[in-house]
């Protein structure tokens, strides 16, 4: 979704980029106001005389060279990964210039795609992941994502996010003393747990909103906050996806082509238990999310993706007698997770 942008009414940044950029050629620039994401950054498109570009907006300056942007950018391409080229920037502003990869996203492929055109989709993105993977493992390690990682604090931060935001902040829940002790004590224990699995490079926001599809093959974006990570983080992202539901079937059949490709040595038990973990974690993260973009943002557009995110959650809560407590005191506060 776009809407065309009035010269007079840019971002005064935008404006003298674009001013000294063309010159008086400025007031020939095309200027559309792209949907935003949950981020802080705004997107426009531009189009000029000798082609089309995506202009982010970041709500401050920042050091180019430097950004996590640039620099993740920068390793994945390295890796082969398709991303989109920086065509342009003016740290001073905020200013990055992007290669435009159009607008059809995975999510939105999909509502047409056949069966079979799908299971494609889903075979590429799984194999991508494999080998953001194995080229991380084997190549130099000294970006700063490779210093951070889904540790025991940041899991457990997230957990206790959806607690304020979506089960205290939108579904209104008083918890009791013993409420809170219960959700503390699983939380930490399924933070404790996936933090101590091996850890490999991840996207960290690895679903079907930022999957573009564009000159017969997908694109990554948005993939800034990548940090280190289970093997199954950027799985569950994506089969676990709060805005696409996927046959169950289809998810076995993708989770074990995933394991024989880049966990041959991992058994099959091993893995489907940290693969559904981590699916537990990350919807529950996405729900804290949605919650807050409501509550703290009045932003409704995440609302509809409620049901089949707590669907996916509950699910998973329901296999583990060890989160059974857990569920148990969710059930009673929130009605999609009963």
């Amino acid at each position: 979704m776009s809407t065309t942008t009035a010269a007079s009414a840019l971002d005064p940044r935008i404006a003298d980029f674009l001013a000294e950029r063309h010159g008086a050629g400025a007031a020939d620039v095309e200027v559309r106001a792209l949907s935003g994401d949950a981020s802080t950054r705004r997107y426009f498109r531009l189009r000029t005389p000798q082609g089309g570009a995506v202009l982010s907006l970041y709500p401050e300056p920042f050091d180019v060279t430097n950004s996590p942007f640039r620099v993740v950018r920068d390793l994945f391409a390295g890796y082969g990964i398709p991303v989109p080229g920086i065509l342009d920037h003016d740290g001073a502003r905020g200013i990055l210039v992007l290669q435009d990869l159009g607008d059809v996203t995975l999510q939105e492929a999909l509502r047409e795609a056949t069966d079979a055109a799908r299971d494609a989709h889903y075979r590429e993105a799984i194999s991508r992941i494999a080998q953001l993977q194995g080229e991380a493992a084997r190549g130099p390690q000294q970006a700063a994502c490779f210093s951070v990682a889904f540790d025991l604090e940041k899991l457990a931060w997230e957990l206790h996010y959806f607690e304020k935001h979506f089960v205290e902040g939108l579904r209104g829940a008083n918890l009791s003393v013993e409420d809170r002790a219960v959700l503390a004590e699983g939380f930490h224990r399924l933070a404790s747990e996936i933090a101590s699995w091996p850890r490999v490079l991840t996207h960290r926001d690895f679903h079907s909103r930022n999957l573009m599809l564009h000159e017969g093959g997908q694109w990554w974006i948005d993939f800034q906050d990548a940090r280190m990570g289970p093997a199954t983080y950027d799985l569950a992202s994506l089969l676990r996806d709060a805005y696409v539901e996927l046959p169950e079937e289809l998810v076995a059949e993708l989770c074990e082509e995933f394991r024989q490709r880049a966990l041959p040595g991992e058994a099959r038990e091993t893995f489907t238990r940290r693969f559904e973990l981590m699916s537990v974690q990350r919807n529950l993260k996405a729900l804290g999310t949605f919650g807050f973009m409501k509550t703290q943002r009045d932003l409704d557009v995440y609302l509809p993706y409620i049901p089949h995110t707590a669907r996916c959650a509950r699910r998973n809560l329901l296999r583990y007698p060890e989160l059974a407590r857990v569920h148990g005191v969710l059930a009673r506060h929130v009605p999609e997770l009963a």
